[in-house]
């Protein structure tokens, strides 16, 4: 059974709010629906799918999370692993640059060894990293 695509990744966060408004104002997503989990959450869109979820993180899950959490896996909410980071393809690289640059968000930047992609790097509030690739064409 190959795989298609990268349904969502999920985003446990100490200040949810702040999460979704940096997703938000500086990638470009929006907020949109999603079940009722009987806890808080928020489902962030791109093109009409959802691709990034944002939950509370384990010190602040209430016990209808704990409990979900528990049915979904033997995991409590502590999580499962270690994310280096999140790639998203991008377009508009002056456009975000000068959006980074106007915003104090520190960046860095570089052209992909043998692939036609130009990347940014840069960090959410919780220090995940988001790489953005662009094609190369944007950065001559």
């Amino acid at each position: 059974m190959p795989l298609s695509h990268i349904e969502h990744c999920l985003v446990v966060a100490d200040d949810m709010d702040q999460t979704r408004d940096w997703y938000c104002t500086v990638l470009g997503m929006e907020e949109g629906p999603h079940p009722d989990f009987g806890f808080p959450v928020y489902w962030l869109y791109l093109n009409g799918r959802d691709v990034v979820h944002i939950g509370q993180s384990a010190k602040h899950a209430g016990e209808n999370q704990k409990s979900y959490l528990g049915r979904a896996s033997r995991d409590t909410g502590s999580g499962t692993g270690a994310i280096d980071h999140i790639a998203f393809r991008a377009k508009g690289l002056a456009a975000m640059l000068a959006d980074l640059r106007s915003r104090g968000i520190g960046f860095s930047e570089r052209r992909a060894d043998n692939q036609a992609l130009y990347q940014l790097f840069i960090y959410d509030p919780n220090g995940i990293k988001i790489e953005l690739n662009f094609d190369a064409g944007e950065a001559e």
